[in-house]
């Protein structure tokens, strides 16, 4: 591994800067506007180009790309100035940022042409961009934390961008306290490790922490996991993403919750990996697989109890993050080779929870776009009069649910391969569990949305425009490709930022002098091809044995139903007793073909003990949320302080 100097990563971070600052002077007149937006646009385009400019040096020639602001290199081993350091896993979370923005800022276009105040919302968008490129790009904790400074404020701006509607405002102000909250752990943690080693740089951080564990790395590792745990939606820190991702103009949702979240992951990545070298530590390892189980159990939970369309789709966002987090766990494994299975699966997922999740949010999108509403309650029979919108949500859908051949699959089966061989067989069942969950609940917002009997009052409503369809049309066909050409993306993409999460050495060795790192490391860690990681993936009986799993789950839910509907109706002596009614997809009771107007109210109603309990404990108190978030670094500090 070699190191590569460049100008690309400032270039990718700088324009969308620059480009804030040039929209801003235009001001708030319409004239303006169009000249904005393509400003919007083309700056979101120079910072995608600049970032696929680094793919053949990082990628394919496998070098490590620096730039060290204000040319401030390390004086005497030691670094005095702001580094950037793009290696493979920087560089595969940049495409995935600097991609979304371009396709964000293509769908904001139409999507956004009614609202006023444009240019606040072209500003805060270019400051999201750029602040989120940065994040990654950086080789320093301190600018690491004031990216995310930039990206927490222009976010929780863009929340409450429609601030003519309550529900914004409020979200915005969940998101505020919550976000700062875990803002000043990371600002704390970063003081502390500052403390103890007194350099900010992440290369040199972790050539001098490695594996020195005193009381303040301890609590400052604490710090930094809850506060980055805020970012990335990890329960109980997830409470803020449901009200933000419903409230924002769908085109930010789909960066807040496909994107900006992946930052989050990528912090705790780094942290884990490199800053702590806590690979092969058993303790964090299951720790962050408990963790990352528990996520994807009540993000999914919640997801099956609402009746708005955004935000079930940010409930689910907490679930997907759960997979993630589960597989990054599995990565710390002291078997190297079930290790970097999990840890591919975690990236492969990061790359596919982007794609499918932003396609969801922008179909989602649409659907408010063309009615005026994405309450589950009010909708149903779109499929009519909006059937590309209807064929791309189906192809997200089913992506997200993990059904093949769509790109969900392949990452999902990694991750049910990589936990159990890893030894963690409960958590393949509750991972195979929560992906039935989230077909079911996927079933039901298709029923709700686009199919069953339209209302009368969308006899109206027509297609959305070409602009905002592009996006999506990409988004569907990048879910397509990526499930049915998983060799080629792992080849490509996910083996390149494998490597990189493993052979620290590398990265420290390029800010520093070749070989200061290598009496230090482990020897450089070989990661498997994708023939090997998917062994089980075209297996007949591995296959049919996910199909019995499936079919089993379908089988249960539907007995609960029935059953519950017959007592129903012998109970109530009416069939269309209002009590038990929570949508029918917009169809008058005349066409309802089931007993109970929600598909899954027998499941949900024969554990409507656990239910019950998920949704009283979301209380919507910010009070509470906030108590969470303190908890959560409590109960890291104790159980840190324990095994390490």
């Amino acid at each position: 591994m070699t190191g590569y100097v460049s100008n690309l990563p400032i270039i990718a971070i700088i324009v969308p800067f620059i480009s804030a600052f040039l929209v801003g002077l235009l001001g708030d007149k319409a004239k303006f506007t169009k000249i904005q937006r393509a400003i919007a646009v083309l700056a979101a385009l120079v910072s995608f180009t600049a970032i696929l400019m680094l793919i053949k040096p990082v990628f394919f020639d496998h070098k490590i790309v620096t730039y060290w602001m204000g040319n401030w290199a390390p004086e005497k081993q030691w670094a005095i100035g702001i580094g950037l350091e793009v290696d493979s896993l920087s560089l595969f979370v940049a495409l995935i940022i600097s991609a979304a923005c371009v396709l964000s800022s293509i769908y904001s276009i139409r999507y956004m042409e009614e609202d006023t105040g444009l240019d606040k919302y072209y500003v805060l968008f270019l400051l999201l961009t750029g602040s989120m490129i940065g994040f990654v790009l950086t080789g320093d904790i301190f600018n690491m934390y004031v990216m995310l400074e930039i990206m927490t404020f222009s976010a929780i701006s863009l929340t409450a961008f429609r601030n003519n509607l309550p529900k914004a405002v409020e979200a915005g102000f969940k998101y505020i306290v919550t976000g700062s909250i875990g803002s000043s752990f990371i600002l704390l943690g970063t003081i502390l490790i500052y403390a103890q080693v007194h350099t900010l740089n992440l290369a040199q951080i972790a050539a001098s922490l490695h594996n020195n564990y005193t009381p303040v790395t301890i609590f400052a590792l604490a710090l930094l996991l809850t506060g980055y745990a805020v970012k990335a939606f990890l329960v109980p820190c997830h409470t803020w993403p449901p009200d933000a991702h419903m409230s924002a103009p769908s085109s930010i949702s789909m960066l807040l919750s496909g994107i900006m979240s992946k930052t989050g992951v990528y912090a705790i990545i780094r942290i884990l990996f490199m800053l702590y070298q806590s690979a092969g530590n058993y303790k964090i390892e299951f720790l962050i697989i408990t963790w990352g189980t528990i996520t994807m159990l009540v993000g999914v939970s919640m997801a099956l109890l609402q009746t708005d369309f955004k935000r079930l789709l940010a409930f689910h966002s907490v679930s997907q993050i759960g997979y993630i987090i589960t597989a990054i766990g599995v990565g710390l494994a002291a078997d190297k080779s079930v290790a970097v299975l999990g840890t591919m699966g975690g990236l492969y997922h990061m790359f596919n929870h982007a794609t499918f999740k932003s396609l969801l949010f922008l179909c989602a999108g649409a659907v408010l776009y063309a009615t005026g509403t994405t309450d589950l309650t009010k909708l149903g029979g779109l499929a009519k009069k909006m059937p590309f919108t209807a064929a791309v949500f189906l192809i997200g859908a089913l992506s997200i649910s993990g059904i093949p051949p769509f790109n969900g699959f392949v990452s999902k089966w990694l991750i049910y391969q990589a936990t159990y061989e890893a030894g963690y067989a409960p958590v393949t069942i509750i991972a195979l569990l929560v992906s039935v969950m989230t077909l079911a609940s996927f079933v039901k917002v298709a029923q709700s949305v686009f199919f069953g009997q339209m209302p009368k009052e969308m006899d109206n409503v027509k297609e959305i425009p070409m602009l905002m369809r592009i996006p999506m049309g990409i988004l569907a066909l990048i879910c397509i490709i990526s499930g049915i050409a998983p060799g080629a993306v792992s080849n490509y993409i996910i083996e390149p930022a494998a490597y990189a999460v493993y052979n620290i050495g590398d990265y420290i060795d390029v800010m520093f002098t070749k070989g200061y790192a290598a009496k230090m490391f482990n020897k450089v860690i070989p990661v498997p091809k994708m023939d090997y990681a998917l062994a089980g993936y075209w297996k007949p009986e591995a296959w049919l044995a996910l199909f019995f799993v499936i079919l089993i789950g379908f089988i249960f839910a539907a007995s609960l139903n029935l059953k519950s509907t017959r007592i129903n109706m012998v109970e109530s002596g009416n069939e269309h007793d209002d009590r038990y009614s929570s949508f029918t997809g917009g169809e008058k009771d005349e066409f309802n073909q089931i007993g109970a107007h929600d598909l899954f109210w027998g499941f949900k109603h024969e554990l409507r003990g656990y239910f019950g309990f998920m949704h009283n404990i979301h209380s919507g108190v910010v009070n509470d949320y906030a108590l969470w978030v303190v908890a959560t670094l409590a109960f890291l500090s104790i159980y840190l302080f324990a095994v390490l």
